[in-house]
């Protein structure tokens, strides 16, 4: 299915909602049972719960900015430098948002955008899956999501669950034809996080596709057919020029997020245009095929022990491509594949943090519709016995994960 083909809607937000309401409660409930197993973890380890999901790792650096804007940095005993400015800057605006308007500190505040920004992920997730295959194909996608190995990372105070939530509504209004929700919403994802520009990929490749077609359809013979009367009614350009200005303006607002942080930056540095890459540099993050990734893979084969986890990794970044692959040949609408495409690349390719891929790639979540439409065609009790089995793995390795080494 390459056609932004559409479906039946419901014709209310409460019809909407109602119509998600068994993913969106599966999710709450996955989601409750992972906090619940890590609460019983960290207590064991004597641990704070709360603190380990707002107060480690990037959440510290969210609510740095929050509290003292940008500017701050770490200077490592390598050289190298840490800069707050390789955050992007929405996730801090909502926390600096809700501790304007309440008494929460800004680590609350990410807590609770998170919180809230992961149950309109998971509506999202099933808008977009309900829309391209069907009900029981989106609840399954929204659980699969749920029940990822990191999770957890979705109830913590970083901006995956932002993003994703951004990108899966920015997906679905171009599926729709909401062309200046579109762009809106990337800009927004563009203000979230880098990989925001997977989302303006998706839609200004969805857009110009549907430029073309539009253009194939009102000229069949290589010729526009000309009106019949002069009084038929209005100008049979007429729909199309305001579907093509539409389209024009949501291709124009989706790179500004991105773009205007990254000049900005730029400009903050005195660096120019290409100054966020230096900031990167300092974490010594940047794109580089995959080539230091593939070194890290190959270095853990040197020992007996460490090759386990080599091959587990080989094994990982395998079966995402081969998920890809499949929705390919499954025929995913355009957009879909872009975005994913785009996110996964920079996740596998980026040249630093290798512990940090499976949450990087979360939001790829399209990776997951071959696997919901597998499941979406079991029976009910059989697909509820997967999903319940693996959401209680999930939630003892998000546990045991976040009380250990983390998603750094």
């Amino acid at each position: 299915m390459t056609d932004l083909e559409t479906r039946a809607t419901p014709s209310s937000r409460a019809g909407a909602l109602r119509r998600a309401a068994p993913a969106l409660l599966g999710y709450a409930a996955v989601r409750a049972l992972g906090l619940l197993a890590l609460a019983v973890w960290s207590a064991a380890r004597d641990k704070s719960a709360y603190t380990l999901l707002t107060a480690r790792w990037d959440a510290l650096w969210y609510t740095r900015v929050a509290e003292l804007g940008y500017g701050y940095e770490v200077r490592l005993a390598n050289g190298d430098v840490h800069s707050n400015l390789a955050f992007f800057p929405l996730l801090p605006w909502l926390e600096r948002l809700v501790a304007a308007v309440s008494p929460l500190s800004y680590a609350d505040g990410g807590f609770l955008v998170s919180l809230f920004a992961s149950l309109a992920a998971a509506w999202g997730i099933f808008a977009m899956a309900d829309h391209v295959y069907g009900r029981r194909a989106g609840v399954c996608a929204v659980l699969l999501w749920a029940v990822l190995p990191v999770g957890i990372v979705q109830s913590m105070a970083y901006s995956e669950s932002l993003f994703t939530a951004l990108a899966a509504w920015a997906l679905y209004a171009v599926l729709t034809g909401r062309w200046p929700m579109a762009g809106t919403l990337a800009l927004l994802a563009g203000l979230t996080r880098p990989v925001g520009m997977a989302v303006v990929a998706a839609v200004w490749v969805a857009a110009l596709a549907s430029f073309v077609r539009d253009r194939r359809a009102s000229e069949p013979d290589g010729a526009r057919i000309a009106p019949s009367a002069p009084d038929s009614g209005p100008a049979p350009d007429s729909a199309p020029a305001s579907a093509d200005a539409s389209r024009v303006l949501g291709m124009l607002l989706a790179p500004l997020g991105t773009a205007g942080y990254v000049l900005w930056v730029g400009h903050h540095t005195g660096k120019g245009p290409l100054g966020y890459l230096d900031v990167q540099a300092g974490w010594r993050n940047g794109f580089d095929g995959g080539y230091a990734f593939a070194r890290f893979v190959a270095e853990k084969f040197t020992s007996f022990p460490s090759a386990l986890a080599g091959v587990g990794l080989i094994v990982g970044v395998a079966s995402v491509i081969w998920l890809y692959v499949v929705g390919v040949r499954q025929r995913q609408p355009l957009p879909l594949l872009v975005y994913t495409g785009v996110v996964t690349a920079l996740a596998l390719c980026a040249s630093s943090y290798f512990g940090s891929k499976p949450r990087l790639l979360m939001p790829a979540f399209p990776l997951l519709l071959p696997l919901a439409l597998a499941l979406a065609r079991l029976r009910t009790r059989r697909s509820a016995l997967v999903l319940g089995s693996v959401a209680v793995a999930s939630a003892v390795y998000g546990a045991f994960w976040l009380n250990g080494s983390g998603p750094p």
